[in-house]
Formats: structure tokens, sequence, C-alpha cells
């Protein structure tokens, strides 16, 4: 598909001046039940490690295969909205997920419930670029921030309300409707897509890649596997397992880079970093995502463990995150309006770098008011932040190229963020080298044992907790440094101070073309 030096970035036009609004809320109502899951099964999985009666490493995979699915079937969807058509796939992606959902909450085994996740994955995998294409094309370049604003609250508030909801639902006995509570949403969001979204056919002339498709799953399943377990306690990135499946997805992908690169129709269009823009925003999200979402869960293991919080209690102490991230993204989706996306990004950034750093400072007896405090610092940094970093990588890419585009940043960002949290787990777990004690007594309990046994529960308790909080500032300090890299790229996007017009004055950067003929 040839892209010309002039071609427009402007929104397909509706007929209908409220179309757009009729997008939005499809995506924002379909896509809050693919993000709220990423986290609402996490608080959950001791008690499914329980109901099954399976190890621990066991019921990880109901977290892990759910993760490989995704990282799988995202670059996927470019293509299948290319030759069949974006609603018809978004829609399938959703009503795909919303099956899965209801495999799970009735799976009798653990073998079915992981198989089930799997299916959740493909469909939220496939609905996730693909709405955010359907959501960048209804709006004109000059309403995009704002979108993506609204769209924004949805990708903050609906992970922050998974572990609350997950808690409050595990608590009262109702482990089923972590998955049951999918499907009055995919209903939803499905019946406003069907009603309102436009339909847009595909075309025939979309070619297959399929060495693309295979290396591409090779590529991406494999790292996201070396991820997964790589941060599980004994084992570390030293692990036969973890090495094979990272040395093997990085030579696939190395692969897949050469052969996409040599083709006119690939699945994912690399071709695209030769946007200046794009490419920033993106070595900018890539950046941050650890910064952004690769710490964001040591701290609610700091309050489970170290502070014996519960997954309920933990979820209304993060909460506060989520209430600023919603608020700021709005406004700063408006900020990247007018003056660009530069200002707020670069902002956003300082703000984690100086958080990161309070953050890696925490000892055993911190106020929970600072810790809000930070959070809610942490949240407003998160809305300055996360939708900007994707618009900008948008703003310039011409809209035959969106569907490719959307899912070039989702795998690679999913993948990244998947490897930090992974790296951040090794970090901490480096720290703590005894195991936390168990069957800890109570303090009643505790005083009518021999002085002796005291003194030994207590000092291995101290010695756990001492190391742990070592561990968590390692593991902050890192993030740091990274969110100060990832403040140094940001400097490079456009926006003010710099001259800046919309992609609707300025037109869009034409893709490079392919070099040579296409390959298989």
């Amino acid at each position: 598909m040839d892209v010309t030096p002039g071609a427009s970035s402007l929104p397909e036009e509706s007929p209908d001046p409220r179309y757009k609004w009729r997008v939005l809320a499809s995506v924002v109502i379909g896509l809050f039940m693919v993000i709220l899951d990423s986290t609402v099964v996490n608080v959950a999985l001791k008690t499914l490690q329980q109901h099954y009666a399976v190890s621990t490493d066991e019921a990880q995979w109901v977290i892990s295969l759910y993760t490989l699915a995704l990282g799988i079937a995202t670059p996927l969807s470019g293509f299948l909205g290319d030759r069949f058509g974006v609603k018809r796939i978004y829609l399938g992606g959703l009503a795909l997920f919303g099956v899965g959902s209801l495999l799970c909450g009735i799976a009798p085994t653990l073998p079915l419930l992981i198989i089930a996740r799997a299916i959740q994955g493909i469909g939220g995998g496939i609905a996730l670029p693909l709405g955010t294409a359907l959501l960048f094309r209804a709006f004109p370049p000059q309403e995009r921030g704002a979108a993506f604003g609204i769209f924004g609250i949805v990708l903050v508030f609906a992970p922050a309300t998974g572990p609350l909801l997950g808690g409050w639902l595990v608590d009262h006995n109702l482990l089923s409707w972590i998955f049951f509570l999918n499907i009055p949403i995919a209903i939803v969001g499905l019946s406003i897509g069907l009603r309102f979204l436009q339909n847009t056919p595909g075309s025939a002339k979309a070619r297959v890649d399929i060495p693309g498709i295979i290396l591409a799953g090779v590529g991406f399943g494999a790292i996201l596997y070396a991820a997964s377990i790589a941060g599980e306690q004994g084992i570390g990135w030293g692990d036969t397992r973890v090495l094979a499946s990272l040395i093997g997805g990085v030579v696939a992908l190395a692969l897949f880079t050469v052969i996409e690169l040599r083709t006119t129709e690939p699945l994912l269009d690399l071709r695209l970093y030769g946007i200046p823009s794009f490419a920033l925003a993106n070595v900018a999200g890539l950046v941050g995502t650890i910064a952004l979402f690769g710490a964001e869960f040591l701290l609610p293991l700091y309050l489970q463990i170290l502070r014996g919080e519960s997954a309920f209690q933990t979820g209304l102490i993060l909460l506060p995150l989520a209430i600023a991230s919603a608020f700021a993204t709005v406004i700063a989706g408006r900020i990247s309006d007018r003056i660009g996306p530069r200002v707020p990004i670069v902002v956003g950034f300082l703000l984690i770098s100086y958080n990161t750093y309070q953050l890696s400072q925490i000892e055993l007896n911190t106020s929970i008011g600072f810790i809000i405090f930070l959070l809610v610092l942490r949240g407003i940094a998160i809305g300055l932040i996360i939708q900007n970093s994707q618009l900008a990588a948008l703003m310039d890419v011409p809209l035959p190229r969106l569907n490719r585009a959307t899912p070039l940043v989702q795998a690679t960002r999913q993948t990244m963020q998947s490897i930090g949290v992974a790296v951040l787990a090794t970090i901490l777990s480096s720290a703590v080298t005894i195991a936390i004690p168990r069957n800890i007594p109570s303090a009643s309990d505790l005083a009518k044992l021999p002085p002796a046994v005291q003194a030994t529960i207590q000092n291995e308790l101290h010695q756990f907790q001492a190391q742990y909080i070592t561990g968590l500032e390692h593991a902050y300090l890192a993030t740091f440094a990274i969110a100060i890299a990832a403040t140094l790229v940001s400097l490079f996007l456009p926006g003010w101070p710099g001259k800046y017009q919309p992609a609707s004055q300025r037109g869009v950067a034409p893709v490079p073309e392919p070099e040579t003929s296409e390959v298989g």
C-alpha cells in the first residue's frame, strides 16, 4: 500500500457529527473490560491455588498464559482489520473475550481455566489496538488529545480498580464473579458497537504475512514467557529455561525485523520508525513503560507483605493514584491539543523521577498518608504521560497505515512492561536471602513461648523486613534511573517551546518504502 508525501491525517468523514462520541463510548466500555482483567485476577491467585489444590507455579499460568496470548494476538490484529474490516474484528475480539470470561467462570479444572484465559488473551490482544485505531480515526486532529484523554481514564482507572474489586469478590467468596463480571460489560460494548460503529469493509488485497506471523508469535511469545517466569522466587534470569526462551525470542525477532523490512505488506510495519515523531514517542514510551508500570507492582507487595494490609485495603490505598490520573489525563489531552505533547510528557517524567526516588526511601513505619501523597503525584504523572505518548506516536502516521501502527505500539510496550516487571522482581528478590517466616504466632501466642523461641522468631522477622526494604530501595532506584532516561528522550518530542502545528495543518510525513521485493 503506497503512502504519498501529502497523505492526509484527517479522519474519515461521517455524516453524523455525533459518531465520534459513539465510537468513544464503544471503545471505552469495551476496552475497560479487557484492561480491568489484567489486574483483577492477580489478587485472586492465592485463592485460585487453594480452590484447585495446585502449586503456586501451576496457578501462575492463569496469569502467564493470558499475557502470552495477549502478546501473540496483538501483532495479528492489524492484518485481520485490514483483511476483514476493523469493526468486524474489533467486535469479534470483544465477543471472544466475553466467551473466554464465561468459560473461565465455569471452568471445573485448572487446565480448562488456563485455556479459557488464553481465549481471553486472544480476544483482548485483537480488540485493544483496533479500538485505539477506531478512536484515533474518528476524531479530527485538533480533538484527538481530548478524546485520548477521556480514553486514558479507562487505561489508568481499570487496572487500579482491579485489585479493589478482585479483593472484595475474593473476601466474599465470589471467585467466579471475577470472570462473570466481564459478561454484562461485553454485552453492552458489543451492543453499542453493533448499533453505532460504521462498517469498515476489508480488502481482499491484504496479503497474509505467514513468516511474520510465525516469527512474531515465537519472538514475542518466547520473550514474554521468559519474563513471566524470570521474576518468580528462586528462578531468576540465569535459569536455563529463561535463557533459552530469551535467546530464542531475540533471534526470532531479529529474523522478523529483517523479513518485515523486505516485505511490501508486513505484519508489523517497522518502516513506520522512519517517521521521527513515531520513533521518538515509541522510544520514550518503551523506556517509560518500565518507569510507569514496571514499578507499579512493588508498592502493593510492600503494603501486603510488610504492612499487613489486605488485598481490599491495598486497593483502597492505591485508589487515589487512579483518581488523580483520571483528572490529569483529561487535562493533559487538552494541553497536548494546544501546544503538542512534549511539555506534558516531560513534566510527567520529571514527576515520576521525583516520586520514584521518594518511594525508594520508604521504611517499615512510613506514614500511609505520605504514601498516598506520593501515589497522587504518581497518578498526575501517569495522566500526563500515558495517552500523550501514544498520541505523539500516532500523530504523523497516515490513516492507511493506522491499523498496523497501533499493534506495533501495543506489542512492543506489552513486551517491555513484562520485562520491566521481571527485572525489578529479580532486583527485589536478590536482596532477600531468607524466606518470610511462616506461621508467625499472634502477639498473645508469642508471649506464651519460651524467651529463646520468641527471640529467634522476632530476629527472623526483623531480618526479612530489613532485607525486603533494601530490595525495594534497589528496585526503585533502578526505576529512578530509567525515568531520568525517559525524560531526556522526551525532550526531543514535538511541541512547545519549539514551533508546533497539528497534523491537520502541516501534513503527514511519508513512510519509507521497502527497498526490495516481497519475501515469501
